[in-house]
């Protein structure tokens, strides 16, 4: 194995940050065959037939499979979306991550598991795919009791809304619909009086849809679990259409609303486009995060400006029941502001404002969300059956991971000014810069900030030329002619750079004039051209008319 190969193979490390807690390191849980098969349905199989072993081998993940984080080596250090280490490392390094699928051997039985699903904070489209999926794997698994907590955390303590049994026949259609068949709430009521009831109603297995807020509370839960020592796993999906949670590729939704957001845009266009000095503006969710805003532009292809992130303006003053910022209204704020300006220099314009906030948040999700939603929901009961505990499930490099929690929340994934994909965005848009900016060099990855006006890129010296080769190998294809099917043989030659003395009119002057391409020169039968009788493409045996130059550097000896 060569030393580049040795480089990529997985090996765990003493302080790895994506290992993950699993339920057998506090208890003794000893490992039990599968009961997941592919053709079982919704029935378990208990008699392991040869088929189902020879089928076992080939439906499971083995629990060594693992995922490289970043994939990208980079060049340089002014490279775009370069990301600097604390130290200024930027260097690639191999960071790995659990694959995420059923496993051939699984720590619960299923006829003793009683589940319990809760979906946090506000709407997003496609949950109740997941709850679906979660519900009908679990069943596959030979689960009988899985109960779906109402109104989110609330409903631990809540005693008008008290938990449902979930089953095939209950959340067969759900995924038809918007919102979510549990209902959601914002907030977190003491932990302790939710470990309390998961303990009451001999849970242990806890599936929490949500979004950083509600991983956060998914995240204390497990500590408490684990203080008391009890038999429960917790596992994260997460949720969220502003797709502000990092290392994931992306969250489920956030294709559904970049989907609905880009129709607001379409209509803003349609009205400004149509009206006598017309303005649109469209106002999108994110908070924190401009990803649905920058998307949904490209998305368009109509749109002049975008501005992100969304609180520009600052927040309204202080802090939702999630503990997230309460902002401004920037689409308010914004609209007032054309109108006063161009009301100021008498000029009359006709704007048009649309706010789909919450069109693009209710609605059912798309083909592509379905799909998503599904896998993620089959993941995480795979992922729970495995053992793994305070864990979230999602794509990493196209790859469904397990992750722990506490890695993904440790702060909001926001757009990087200096990212490809914002430059493509504003390439579609062609704006300006409208605002300085100054940002460190561990934000950039480049060194010194960059100010509006001072040319595109991050300001910082750019990096040297590569270097090119000083010669190209010619590919020279002879036709041998004389026979009803040509022969074609293929010859190479070096090339120098450096100037040749050659006739301006041989068929290879181009060549020999520029090194800087690679150029293949077919003689066919029929050409009008020919070379002296030493030249090595001269097999068409047509009559004379030019010659290459003694000098020219392809002439054979």
């Amino acid at each position: 194995m060569s030393g580049r190969a040795r480089n990529f193979q997985f090996k765990e490390e003493e302080n790895d940050i994506f290992a993950l807690p699993h339920l057998g390191d506090l208890i003794n849980l000893p490992p039990m065959e599968t009961t997941y098969r592919t053709m079982s349905g919704a029935e378990a199989v208990c008699d392991t037939s040869s088929a189902d072993q020879d089928d076992m081998k080939q439906i499971y993940i083995h629990d060594d499979d693992r995922v490289l984080i970043k994939v990208v080596h980079f060049g340089h250090p002014s490279s775009v979306g370069i990301e600097l280490e604390d130290d200024g490392e930027w260097q690639f390094k191999p960071t790995w991550v659990r694959r995420a699928g059923p496993r051939a051997w699984i720590y619960f039985e299923p006829p003793s598991v009683r589940a319990a699903i809760v979906t946090c904070g506000g709407l997003c489209p496609g949950l109740n795919d997941v709850v679906r999926q979660i519900v009908l794997t679990l069943e596959v698994y030979g689960v009988k009791e899985i109960l779906g907590i109402q109104y989110g955390f609330k409903g631990f303590v809540d005693k008008r809304y008290p938990p449902i049994m979930l089953t095939r026949k209950t959340v067969q259609r759900i995924n038809m619909v918007g919102g979510s068949f549990l209902g959601v709430s914002r907030g977190c009521p003491p932990v302790e009086d939710i470990v309390s009831k998961l303990e009451e109603w001999h849970v242990n297995m806890f599936f929490v849809i949500g979004g950083n807020g509600s991983h956060a509370g998914a995240n204390t839960i497990y500590q408490h679990v684990e203080k008391r020592k009890m038999k429960l796993v917790v596992v994260g999906i997460p949720k969220t259409i502003d797709n502000d949670i990092q290392i994931l590729d992306k969250t489920f939704g956030f294709d559904t609303a970049v989907e609905e957001a880009q129709r607001a845009i379409n209509a803003a266009y349609v009205e400004a486009s149509s009206a006598f000095n017309g303005v649109g503006i469209v106002k999108l969710m994110g908070r924190q995060s401009g990803y649905i805003s920058m998307y949904a532009t490209i998305a368009s292809g109509q749109v002049d400006a975008v501005l992100i992130p969304e609180d520009m303006m600052g927040g309204g003053g202080g802090t939702d029941a999630s503990g997230n910022p309460i902002l401004g209204d920037i689409g308010k704020f914004f609209y007032d502001k054309v109108k006063s300006h161009f009301g100021a220099k008498k000029f009359p314009v006709d704007v048009k404002y649309i706010d789909p906030t919450y069109m693009i948040r209710a609605r059912a999700c798309n083909s592509s969300d379905h799909i998503f939603c599904s896998i993620l929901g089959q993941n995480a009961v795979h992922g729970a059956f495995a053992g793994y505990t305070n864990i979230t499930v999602g794509v990493v490099n196209t790859h469904y991971c397990f992750l722990p929690i506490p890695e993904v929340i440790k702060k909001p994934r926001v757009v990087d000014p200096r990212s490809n994909m914002y430059q493509r965005c504003v390439t579609s848009t062609g704006q300006p810069e409208f605002q300085e900016r100054n940002c460190d060099k561990k934000c950039s990855g480049v060194g010194a900030g960059w100010k509006a006006g001072g040319g595109k890129g991050s300001g910082a010296a750019p990096h040297p030329p590569p270097e090119r080769k000083k010669s190209l190998t010619l590919r020279l294809e002879r036709v041998v002619v004389g026979s009803d099917t040509p022969l074609t043989t293929v010859s190479e030659t070096r090339i120098s750079s450096e100037p040749q003395v050659h006739d301006p009119t041989c068929i290879l002057y181009a060549a020999a004039s520029n090194p800087s391409r690679n150029i293949s020169v077919p003689l066919l039968r029929g050409s009008s051209t020919s070379h002296e009788a030493g030249c090595p493409i001269n097999e068409a045996r047509i009559a004379p008319s030019r010659s290459h130059d003694p000098n020219c550097p392809i002439q054979r000896p």
